[in-house]
């Protein structure tokens, strides 16, 4: 049987982008990927590059990081991710203090700049200039998931990395060291494995025994086919309820309420929000809930009835275009930080998951991440020293 240096487990963005990085420092690579057709948080996701969002010096190194290797990755991976910089537009509610509202952005790196009505209005022409008391606007990146995924796989493979599709059921130990992965239909044996499955994560890792501060919303999204309509912005809410979502359903006292089938830990959020493609196509969303089961159910038509009425009151024209209903299982952490490293009591096992923020700073994450896997030290990049400690996994480690 094969050892491989490392098994990659999850082909998304995330895990798309490790292996890449680690195939390029010459390590031999298994990407286990579960479908053939990727129907995960990349497929359904937006694709902006919040660059301009860090809040602390890690986040804002991290961001930085990021745009520049997004500035320069169709290049690098020779294929187009489309990549451009495009006005966001953050709509403030009528009603609402706007100066509030932009003094909550104030410590952003690059803080967004507040407009009127009538200035919003220039800015997008299809907003309903009649629902909102203002907005505020920062140059975005944009990228598409798909493409940009696509990209780093057919790089990854071009270095001599492999990619199995099939479902991975569990990790093999030998001891406390884990040595392989299960599939349901064969074994692969490693000296290193790396979850990088977004949402399923936190599955994996239970199974396994392991608790690593990593959770999951089931997103909620429409897709439009190419249309004429032209939204000339990013649009969403100023004051996005996914985080406090997040941050609520994180708390310690609600925690064992994950492992309970059936349980829905807070009542759904809807952040009405829509982003053009280069394609011409619409993603409109977005509906979030926080589901105990990671294959829950729930009602596809109230959900676009409810996404529909959301948007259509900042976006009429966009209400009633035609699109289909999609849902996906999104990652985040306890502590709205990556959980990325070593787990420290299950030598030669990884993560590599919980990204809130994952588009805008997965490149560079994902490079370092393979840095300090060959070995090399932080000063052979062009940035300053991580604190990876912010972001190990040991860090949720129950006391």
């Amino acid at each position: 049987m094969k050892i491989y240096d490392w098994i990659v487990v999850g082909g998304g963005i995330t895990g798309a982008a490790v292996s890449y990085e680690l195939t390029k420092k010459g390590f031999a690579v298994l990407l286990l990927e579960r479908d053939t057709a990727m129907q995960n948080a990349t497929r359904f996701s937006y694709g902006g590059l919040a660059y301009w969002s860090g809040t602390t010096d890690l986040t804002r190194q991290l961001c930085t990081e990021g745009i520049d290797r997004h500035r320069n990755l169709s290049a690098e991976l020779d294929a187009d991710t489309e990549f451009r910089e495009l006005d966001l537009l953050l709509t403030i509610d009528r009603g609402v203090d706007v100066e509030q509202v932009a003094a909550n952005y104030a410590h952003f790196a690059i803080p967004p700049q507040l407009l009127s009505v009538a200035e919003a209005g220039e800015l997008e022409p299809l907003l309903n200039k009649s629902a909102i008391a203002g907005a505020l606007t920062v140059r975005h990146g944009h990228i598409s998931p798909t493409a940009t995924n696509q990209a780093y796989c057919q790089a990854f493979v071009r270095l001599g990395g492999t990619i199995e599709f099939a479902e991975v059921t569990g990790l093999i130990s030998e001891g406390n060291r884990i040595s392989g992965v299960k599939t349901v239909g064969e074994n692969y044996a490693c000296e290193n494995a790396v979850i990088c499955a977004g949402g399923w994560s936190r599955s994996l890792l239970k199974a396994a025994g392991i608790s690593a501060g990593v959770y999951f919303t089931r997103a909620e999204i429409l897709e439009t086919p190419p249309v004429d309509l032209q939204l000339r912005t990013f649009v969403m809410p100023a004051l996005l309820k996914r985080f406090e979502l997040e941050a609520e359903s994180s708390k310690i006292e609600v925690d064992f309420l994950w492992d309970e089938p059936g349980k829905e830990l807070h009542p759904p959020i809807l952040d009405a929000g829509a982003i053009r493609f280069n394609d011409g196509s619409l993603r409109i969303g977005q509906l979030s809930r926080t589901l105990s089961d990671l294959n829950a159910k729930v009602d596809r038509q109230t959900s676009e009835k409810a996404i529909r009425a959301g948007i259509g009151k900042v976006l009429p024209d966009v209400a009633n275009l035609p699109a289909t209903w999609h849902d996906c299982i999104v990652a985040f952490s306890a502590d709205n930080l990556p959980v990325v490293g070593p787990i420290g009591d299950r030598p030669g096992l990884q993560v590599f998951s919980g990204l809130s923020n994952p588009l805008a700073i997965v490149p560079a994450l994902a490079e370092r991440f393979a840095n300090r896997a060959a070995g090399e030290k932080d000063w052979a990049m062009a940035y300053a020293p991580l604190r990876y400690e912010l972001l190990s996994p040991d860090r949720f480690a129950k006391k």
